[in-house]
């Protein structure tokens, strides 16, 4: 059971404290509970209803006839949005509520029909990697435990590699060839895999070398195989003193024809003090752009 202070709930949902707070005290909306020392907590449950009714609110809904509905009649309205963005931010929370209750039937049901209606891409686009940019707020704040981000994830990556495997590249003139590659200590390789699909789709070569790679042995696959690029995700290695050695010594020894597209919270913060054979993207929205329009951001 979760257990989310106010400034958390804030985080989650993107509804201000202060908001929150006339909610619970002027419209009895919300009843969190307290500590000992009177400070408001919330559990999932009420994780579950911000989520419902910030939704319902965003899409026309006043909160005082919000505060009138049951939990129930919450969620009965929320079911029956029809605004196209409405309901991948339903499909958002609803994904939330498997992971916290570890219910893979409800995961399969939401990936099932939103792939179904709207296709993989879609569907991973605007539903599951928002889901996965709240999973990280939820790990940096405790609030999930390691038992539920690897449920929620191996069942995301499971979909990615059946979505990979049916994608044939039958290489020509505007083929390029990509290594894909996390850096020793880099676990978390659902980001990487998308790509990898992304990049199949559009008829490009891909060497997949996945998370926790040593450089050493990334130096003697690109010197083998001479990619056009290389893309990597530094969200927490190498380290904040070593990012800018690890990016100059790689970036020697690329082939002239290669260039290093990396991204992540690692990168960004030396990104000033990085050769012109490197590529920084600031967020994820740029590598898509990148791929479906062949446009790079400014290079460093």
């Amino acid at each position: 059971m979760g257990s989310y202070s106010i400034k958390e709930i804030e985080h989650l949902t993107g509804i201000k404290a202060h908001t929150l707070r006339i909610w619970e005290q002027r419209y009895k909306i919300i009843r969190p509970k307290r500590t000992e020392t009177n400070i408001r907590y919330y559990s999932d449950d009420d994780l579950k209803l911000v989520l419902n009714i910030t939704l319902l609110n965003k899409h026309g809904h006043r909160i005082g006839t919000i505060s009138k509905m049951s939990f129930n009649e919450i969620e009965a309205k929320v079911g029956n949005l029809e605004h196209t963005e409405a309901r991948f931010e339903l499909h958002i929370n609803n994904l939330t509520t498997s992971m916290i209750e570890m219910n893979e039937e409800k995961f399969e049901k939401i990936m099932a029909t939103n792939i179904l209606q709207n296709g993989f891409e879609t569907t991973m686009r605007k539903i599951v990697y928002p889901f996965l940019e709240r999973i990280g707020i939820m790990w940096i704040t405790n609030n999930i435990n390691p038992a539920q981000e690897h449920f929620i994830s191996n069942l995301i990556r499971q979909k990615i590699i059946v979505a990979i495997d049916g994608q044939i590249v039958k290489e020509d003139s505007d083929t390029l060839h990509f290594v894909l590659y996390l850096p020793e200590g880099e676990q978390h390789e659902l980001g990487l895999l998308f790509l990898c699909y992304l990049l199949k789709t559009r008829n490009h070569k891909v060497t997949y070398l996945g998370c926790n790679v040593p450089v050493n042995d990334l130096i003697s696959v690109i010197k083998l195989r001479k990619p056009d690029y290389i893309y990597s995700i530094f969200t927490t290695f190498p380290s904040k003193n070593q990012v800018v050695q690890y990016i100059e010594n790689l970036s020697e020894v690329l082939p002239e024809t290669t260039t290093l597209l990396i991204s992540g919270r690692r990168a960004l913060l030396k990104r000033e003090q990085f050769k012109d054979n490197i590529v920084v993207f600031e967020k994820t929205e740029d590598i898509f752009d990148f791929i479906d329009k062949g446009v790079l951001p400014d290079i460093i």
